[in-house]
């Protein structure tokens, strides 16, 4: 986990927890808008740091209005970083499905564009194995009428997002982000 790719983007302090490898492991959903995303992991006992930005495209250090107004294959996304002694992998799998719509297709309420995929970039076998038993698992349970267009793919270079993103509801004195 300490390669150059995985900590592209983070900060000094978060690129030194994964560096360390300090009991931490790292997780990275594409849910929608990242802001209540992130909103929602930062509330889950165990997370230790999240960061929005983007991944899952082709051009290097995108800005927000690369990923709106540009074809660059990114996903807005939340990277957070976890205690897997405190928090499973799994039960930030349930946060996950239960804060956006796996089964619209690059949309999510108002917003659509490729950017609002709902996507699950994973880190090895374990992360793998375990999102496609969650997901499984959530189309055998008839919750959704629709199928679940959720991309489960290896993770990539992760790219922070402008600093104004960066806990953009808590910011402004809010907790959610539901449409």
């Amino acid at each position: 986990m300490s390669d150059e790719s995985t900590i592209q983007g983070h900060s000094e302090t978060q690129a030194a927890v994964h560096a360390s490898g300090a009991g931490v492991e790292t997780a990275t959903f594409g849910a929608g808008c990242f802001w209540g995303v992130e909103a929602a992991f930062r509330q889950v006992q165990g997370v230790r740091t999240s960061a929005v930005g983007f991944m899952g495209g082709s051009l290097d250090h995108p800005t927000y209005e690369d990923v709106c107004y540009r074809d660059t294959g990114h996903a807005e996304v939340v990277e957070v970083t976890f205690d897997p002694d405190v928090v499973s992998y799994e039960q930030l799998l349930e946060v996950f499905w239960a804060n956006h719509d796996p089964t619209t297709l690059n949309r999510q309420g108002p917003d659509i564009g490729e950017q609002y995929r709902s996507a699950i970039f994973v880190r090895g076998a374990g992360q793998a194995a375990a999102a496609a038993s969650s997901k499984a698992a959530l189309e055998r349970s008839g919750r959704f009428r629709r199928p679940i267009v959720t991309e489960i793919v290896p993770a990539g270079p992760f790219y922070r997002a402008e600093e104004y993103h960066q806990q953009y509801l808590e910011k402004r004195g809010l907790s959610t982000c539901h449409i």
